[in-house]
């Protein structure tokens, strides 16, 4: 094919291909924008006309999500990006088997895939060893996979309880006293595991979790002298533990169990010698290197997962 030549693709199920496009053609506009090619439709037909790479990149884009519909699936707004990005690093990227083997499904309507490769990588991690470390930025889905994946073992009975922790470390203000019981002052620290909770479960089946046990949320001071069997346990924001805690932390396994842990190395907030050498996790991540057993995934920044609007403001703030 030359530079100049373009690409007609021919979709045989008018009210498919609509969802294709997009309300308006919005997909097809969003392409363009990526892709840097011209779209134009009629009908169930459209045509690409630009570079060769993106016209067959988004041509085998298009032919794998159109296949995914006539297989019954659902298109959401974000999800033709996702699939852009993921294509555009790894044009054999099977969608249809990746956006099919969702890690948790709550309900008929809500379903938990990966949206970036590296997303794929932690949770194929996450299935296949006892313990896996997830290190990388805010938003990229770190403790949410974890949260999911363990919520889809314990549904199939492959462990009998969850537990989350963390480090109970203010970020970078001071909360100061605060009221109420012991559960009541450690809440606002395990605030965005339960909130990972309630986006997967009803909240009444997450209440009746918590009060029967088989899910606990807890400050990570309360896992020392424990040993967790049949559990998936998950450690959140770890790079705010010392050496000592991540060690003790790692010991608490017990047989039967898995562990994820999951932190942001570039966001310590010890509050004293809170440098890298005094961070937990970037200890166990050196210590630990090639231990049989356990992965190690590294999100970056292009795995992040926004809002497009979120996208938007944080490249405004940039400029």
């Amino acid at each position: 094919m030359s530079e100049n030549a373009s690409q007609q693709l021919d979709f045989d199920d008018p009210r498919l291909a609509n969802q294709l496009f997009g309300p308006q053609g919005l997909n097809l506009r969003n392409l363009e924008q990526k892709s840097g090619l011209r779209i134009s439709h009629r009908g169930s037909s459209l045509s690409l006309a630009g570079e060769d790479r993106a016209q067959a990149l988004v041509a085998n884009l298009l032919h794998q999500i159109y296949g995914l519909l006539k297989n019954g699936g659902r298109l959401l707004p974000a999800d033709i990006e996702y699939a852009y990005n993921m294509l555009d690093q790894d044009a054999s990227v099977d969608l249809s088997r990746l956006f099919n083997d969702p890690v948790f499904i709550s309900s008929p309507k809500r379903s938990i895939t990966p949206k970036t490769l590296t997303q794929r990588d932690y949770v194929k991690a996450l299935r296949e060893n006892e313990m896996v470390f997830g290190v990388g930025p805010a938003g990229t889905g770190k403790t949410y996979l974890a949260v999911a994946a363990a919520l889809s073992m314990l549904l199939a009975k492959k462990v009998k309880r969850i537990i989350l922790t963390r480090p109970a470390v203010e970020a970078g203000e001071r909360l100061g006293f605060l009221p109420g019981d012991l559960a009541e002052k450690v809440n606002p620290y395990l605030r965005p595991l339960y909130d990972a909770l309630h986006d997967m479960l009803d909240f009444e089946k997450v209440t009746e979790m918590l009060d029967s046990g088989v899910i606990e949320v807890a400050p990570l001071a309360f896992m020392r002298g424990r040993t967790l069997n049949d559990a998936f346990i998950i450690l959140d924001e770890a790079q705010n533990t010392t050496p000592e805690q991540m060690k003790m932390f790692l010991t608490r396994m017990g047989f039967g169990s898995r562990m994820a842990v999951t932190g942001d190395i570039t966001q310590i907030d010890l509050p004293v010698g809170g440098d890298m050498e005094r961070s937990g996790m970037v200890h166990a991540l050196r210590v630990l290197k090639g231990v049989q057993g356990l992965g190690i995934i590294h999100f970056k920044k292009e795995d992040v997962i926004r809002h497009p609007l979120v996208a938007r403001i944080i490249d405004a703030y940039e400029r």
